[in-house]
This record gives C-alpha cells, structure tokens and sequence, in this order.
C-alpha cells in the first residue's frame, strides 16, 4: 500500500475507490463480553490484553469479520514483543497488526473507520484552556530613547 491514506474530509467524494465509504465505529465499544480465547493457555498479560481489546471501538469490526484469530495472535505476539530480549522481527509483526486491525492512527485511516462522536462537549466536561507560554517577544523590555547606554 504505496501513497498517503484516504482523507475522510475530501472534497472530491465522486472517486470510485471512496465508493466503500467510511465506517463509522461506536464511541463507547464494543458491548458484550469478550470471545473465548481461540489459543492454547493463555498468560495473565495476554488475558488482560484480550478482554480490554474487545471492548475498543474496533472490536466491531473484528467480529463482524471474524478476525478473532488474528486478534489472538496479535495478542500473543504483542505479550512476546514486551519482553526485554525480544527480537526486531516480532516487534514489526506487532507493528503490522497494529495497522491490519485499525489500532493506529495509520490502520483507522487505511480500513476507512472512524470513531463516531461521543458524548457532546458541555460546560462541565469541557478541557480547560491550555496556559499561554511566554514569547521570546514578551521578554523584551522597551527602553525609551536617549536613555540607557
């Protein structure tokens, strides 16, 4: 897959290739509880790994394909890449799967999903404004001509 990701916000919308559309996932997740574990004996990481990933906005998704397999190994191979000693190979396999099940910011674009918005902006969830950071500018000092030197 050479070339940027398919911008959602395009003005040309008449293209053949956006003829899929975008998919629009669940703010809140994925209900229901998690698919049993597809592989042998799971670890406690990779059980904690694997429930709080069906209950992302992805998960849709990935049932609806049926990718619990691929999750379960992208689960596994994540819990052998976390080890100190791991390999480079494993950690670019966890990197692939990142993007094939929509986990990056990269994989949402490239699968065409998009989180639908949540819960409205209020006066009381609201972040608050970030503090103005002083400018070089507002460092200066003005001095009047003809005095100083």
């Amino acid at each position: 897959m050479s070339g940027p990701a398919p911008d959602p916000n395009a003005l040309r919308r008449e293209r053949k290739t956006d003829a899929a559309g975008w998919r629009a996932l669940p703010a809140d997740g994925r209900p229901g509880p998690a698919p049993e574990w597809p592989l042998t004996e799971a670890t406690e990481r990779e059980h904690d790994v694997w429930l709080d990933l069906w209950e992302k906005p992805q998960a849709v998704m990935w049932e609806e394909l049926g990718q619990v397999l691929e999750v379960a190994l992208f689960v596994r191979t994540l819990a052998e890449a976390e080890q100190p000693d791991a390999r480079v190979d494993i950690k670019k396999m966890v990197r692939g799967y990142l993007d094939s099940l929509g986990l990056s910011v990269q994989g949402m674009l490239r699968n065409r999903w998009k989180i639908a918005p949540g819960v409205p902006v209020s006066a009381e969830n609201a972040p608050s404004p970030a503090a103005r950071r002083a400018s070089a500018r507002d460092r200066l000092k003005v001095v009047p001509s003809g005095e100083g030197a």
